[in-house]
């Protein structure tokens, strides 16, 4: 099994746009289908509650890793922690990150999620596979929002 997800668009969008639909709290809510509760602070804790239909009965977790403004923006979650009663603060994150790339047409984005081979192995296929689907939708999601939002 392979221990990163990648996936890569070009966006009609300028790489500002783009990085405001990435790092301002209420625009990625828009897109990944989340209410933060605030901004992303580097350091710090991001949380928040799912509103993905279907999830709506989980939290959001991440640490804020980087905000390099208009090139790289990171932070680390557990993956697919879908089970409201298990305790997942033991389990070694996944980090993900977003690289954005000025290209004639707009932005280059890639997303990776890597360090899933620090999964525990009862759940790491699952984590991977749902991940894997999940990072295709929201690549759709990010697409029309930047192609809606000015």
């Amino acid at each position: 099994m392979n221990d990163r997800i990648e996936k890569r668009i070009e966006l009609k969008a300028p790489v500002s746009r783009v990085w405001r639909a990435l790092t301002d709290h209420r625009g990625f809510g828009q897109w990944f289908r989340v209410k933060l509760d605030g901004p992303f602070v580097p350091g710090q804790v991001s949380r928040g509650q799912v509103t993905y239909p279907g999830y709506e009965h989980l939290k959001w977790e991440a640490v804020v890793q980087k905000m390099e403004p208009e090139r790289l923006f990171s932070f680390t979650w557990h993956p697919y922690a879908v089970d409201p009663k298990k305790d997942y603060s033991d389990e070694t994150p996944t980090l993900v990150e977003f690289r954005l790339e000025r290209i004639p047409s707009g932005t280059r984005l890639l997303v990776t999620e890597s360090g899933f081979d620090k999964i525990p192995s009862d759940r790491r296929a699952e984590a991977f596979r749902m991940n894997d689907g999940g990072w295709t939708q929201q690549m759709k999601n990010i697409e029309k929002h930047v192609a809606q939002t000015p």
